[in-house]
Order: structure tokens, then C-alpha cells, then sequence
């Protein structure tokens, strides 16, 4: 049926361990391309955005062999430079293909990626990066086709902070002739993932973590074993699902180094949060508080994945309340449905003001993207009654099984 079914109204006790990162597997997986030879990536999530990636990634002739979460990329019979267009319309991260393809064929034809229903997320930053490096890129109305002789060094200076920009820049210099140099580089752990990934394959990267990304083009990249970081988001939704629905949990192996924007959020809602090496212990025994405003950033500041979740639980917090969303220009589509089970919420352009209420109420809902879905399952947690959302798959892009982390932690979740 596609759906999930939820019991609310139980607090949440017990232990959850956190699936590797989902926006940290992605560019990497990518990074493999780079690679004339066997990469192993361990801990890599089983979510339905990798299976889409692995199969876009044997399309152009790598060998994928897949264990459970350690997956082997062989990227040496890499030829194929023609996306095919079915994998593109479905997975946007699919344009972290471009650095590399252009880097190892050096050429790539292929559409626009799929759309997203939280914003437009342009990649004219992609595009315009790579026509410094010496790419000809030839738009069409549905696509372009990008060929170059040889990748060459350049001087980026992006003028918005822009992940995914920054990650094919990475991708396209690590290979190419001569001296690169990122300005206004996004500093998210991805980030710092991705390029820790390439350095130990050989790569030539300064200013990992800071604004300025500086990258001298070697001439190979060798293989190697690479164990994907914890997932942040993952755990900042479980932290949240203990703001929503009141208890005691620990998220084992949580980043917690990375999360202090939403630890500190947390703590300003009333929860008690304990870090330590194994993991982050989160314990809400009150009545959560209204934060005094929360407003989404780029890292190290709260970050819009989890905009979602923090307003479920906004909803159930004592007072008034504003979230203001200064990433993506449409990511509160999840406001009508939280007002269906009984939020009292009123949206204004960019910024919502909350009004908590003590309880919301099961409802027949529908996730229309990943990071509201999940929020959904939280809310549908701390209702009274039965809630069923709809459109699971996703929630299953980013998520190996939400259904049965939340039971471990008491919730009464299950899919149909």
C-alpha cells in the first residue's frame, strides 16, 4: 500500500543506532568514478536514493557489487558518458555525476535533473564553475551536452553558499591540470566527508572545513576503503521525535560534534541532551518549551533538513513560537497537514508562528518529499489515535527503516 500506520500517544524509551549518511554516500559514491580501479564504501545506507545512484552508476559501465551496507565500486570499464534519462528525471543528485564523468571521459550528455518540490535548486553554479575549467557545454530545452579537452584549474568564487556546487567543483578539480581554489565554499560535513574520502585516495585538498577550498590536480587517485560518517539528519529526526512525544533515548553513534546547532535547539525546547563518544542521550520529561525562534542556516547552523521535524514538535510546545526557512522558498508544504491533526500554525512567505497546542489528533496524511514525510511519522507518534501517512517511498529515500527505528524506541509503527 505504500503507507505507514501509526498508534500515537507513546513516549519513546530505549536505543536507536544511526545509518550512515545519506548526503555524505552520495558525492562519494560519485568520487568512486574517479578511481581507475575498486573502491569499498562501508556503512552505506540502504535507501532506496543509493539504489538509484548504484544502478544510474552501472548504466555507465561500473561494476557495483553490493553486501549489505558495504558496497565495492569498480570504476576501470568506465566509458559511457550519456546519462540515461529515466535515472536523471528521478534522483537530482544525479548531477554529482558531472564532475567526475567530465574528469574520467571527458565528456557527458544528459537531461536536467529531477525537479524538487522544496525548491528550485538552479545549477547554473555547476554549470558555470565547469566553464572556467575549460567545458563546452551546449544547453538543449530538456538537457546539455558538456565536452572538454582537458579539465584545468580555476578560481571559483561562488557567490551563494551552494552544497552541491561545491561538491562537483571538488570532484572536477581533484584531476585536473593545475591549481583550483573554492571561495564561499559550503562547510557541511558532506563536504568534509567527501574530501576526506579523496585525500585518502591521493588527492591534493587544502582548507577542508573552512570557506576556502584550495585543490592542486594530481595525476591518479589509487584505491581504497572508506567508511561512511553517521547520519546527522537521521539523528537530529530522533532527537526530535523524543521532543514531540516526551521520554528518554539514546542515539547511538550519532555525530555529535556535528549537531550542536540542533543540540542547542533542543536544549532551548526543555530537553536534556548528554553527548559522549558512543552517541547522544536525549531526555524530554516535561512538557516541551517554545523555542525563542529558530531560524535554518547553512552549517554550523540549523539546518533546513530538519526544519520539518522541529516544527512538528513546535506544535506541541507551551507558547508562541517562529520558524523562519531561509534555504528553500517552499519547504513548509507540510503546514496543512500538521493543521489537519490540530497545529495551530499560519504561514508568512518565508516564516511560520506557532501557536502550541497540548495535543494533535490521528489523521489520514500524504508525504509529498523526504524530510516532511519523516516529520509526519513523528507527528503521527505524538497524536491521540491512528494516523496513516501515505506515499512511504519517500520517507524511504533517506531512511533505511523509520518504522522500525521508532518501535525500537516504543512507537506503535508499522508499515502497510
Amino acid at each position: 500500500m505504500n503507507a505507514i500506520q501509526i498508534y500515537g500517544g507513546n513516549c519513546l524509551h530505549g536505543q536507536v543506532g544511526i545509518q550512515g549518511s545519506k548526503n555524505a554516500v552520495l558525492p562519494i559514491l560519485s568520487a568512486a568514478l574517479l578511481i581507475d580501479g575498486v573502491c569499498e564504501i562501508q556503512n552505506c545506507p540502504v535507501i532506496s536514493d543509493v539504489y538509484h545512484m548504484l544502478r544510474l552508476m552501472e548504466s555507465l559501465c561500473c561494476v557495483i557489487d553490493r553486501n549489505g551496507h558495504t558496497v565495492r565500486v569498480d570504476a576501470s570499464g568506465v566509458s559511457r558518458c550519456d546519462m540515461p534519462s529515466d535515472s536523471v528525471r528521478v534522483m537530482r543528485s544525479s548531477i554529482m555525476l558531472l564532475g567526475s564523468l567530465l574528469a574520467r571521459t571527458g565528456s557527458v550528455s544528459m537531461q536536467y535533473p529531477g525537479g524538487c518540490v522544496i525548491g528550485k535548486r538552479p545549477i547554473d553554479l555547476h554549470l558555470d564553475g565547469l566553464r572556467k575549467m575549460g567545458v563546452v557545454i551546449r544547453e538543449r530545452e530538456d538537457g546539455f551536452d558538456a565536452e572538454t579537452k582537458g579539465l584545468t584549474g580555476a578560481v571559483h568564487r561562488l557567490p551563494f553558499i551552494s552544497v552541491g556546487a561545491t561538491e562537483n567543483l571538488v570532484l572536477a578539480a581533484v584531476l585536473a591540470k593545475g591549481e583550483s581554489v573554492i571561495e564561499n565554499a559550503a562547510q557541511e560535513p558532506e563536504i568534509y566527508a567527501l574530501c576526506d574520502f579523496l585525500q585518502k585516495a591521493g588527492a591534493d585538498i587544502e582548507g577542508v572545513g573552512t570557506k576556502r577550498l584550495c585543490i592542486r590536480g594530481v595525476e591518479k587517485l589509487h584505491e581504497i576503503s572508506y567508511q561512511v560518517p553517521a547520519d546527522r539528519i537521521v539523528a537530529g529526526t530522533y532527537l526530535a521525535a523524543c521532543l514531540c512525544c516526551g521520554g528518554e533515548v539514546f542515539l547511538k553513534d550519532a555525530p555529535c560534534a556535528q549537531m550542536k546547532a540542533v543540540s542547542a535547539a533542543a536544549a532551548s525546547m526543555g530537553a536534556e541532551i548528554e553527548e559522549s563518544e558512543a552517541g547522544l542521550s536525549v531526555v524530554c520529561r516535561e512538557r516541551r518549551v517554545m523555542p525563542p525562534g529558530l531560524v535554518t542556516e547553512c552549517y554550523p547552523g540549523f539546518p533546513t533538513d530538519l526544519q520539518s521535524a522541529f516544527l512538528a514538535a513546535m506544535s506541541l510546545a507551551d507558547g508562541e513560537g517562529v520558524l523562519e526557512e531561509t534555504i528553500f522558498e517552499n519547504r513548509f508544504r507540510i503546514v496543512p497537514q500538521l493543521q489537519q491533526m490540530g497545529a495551530k500554525i499560519c504561514c508568512q512567505k518565508n516564516k511560520v508562528c506557532v501557536s502550541g497546542v497540548k495535543t494533535l489528533h490521528g489523521a489520514s496524511l500524504k508525504a509529498e518529499e523526504l524530510r516532511g514525510g519523516a516529520a509526519l511519522v513523528l507527528a503521527g507518534c505524538a497524536a491521540e489515535g491512528r494516523s496513516i501517512i501515505k506515499n512511504r517511498h519517500f520517507i524511504e529515500r533517506g531512511y533505511e527503516d523509520i518504522c522500525q527505528d521508532m518501535r525500537l524506541l516504543g512507537a506503535d509503527v508499522a508499515m502497510m
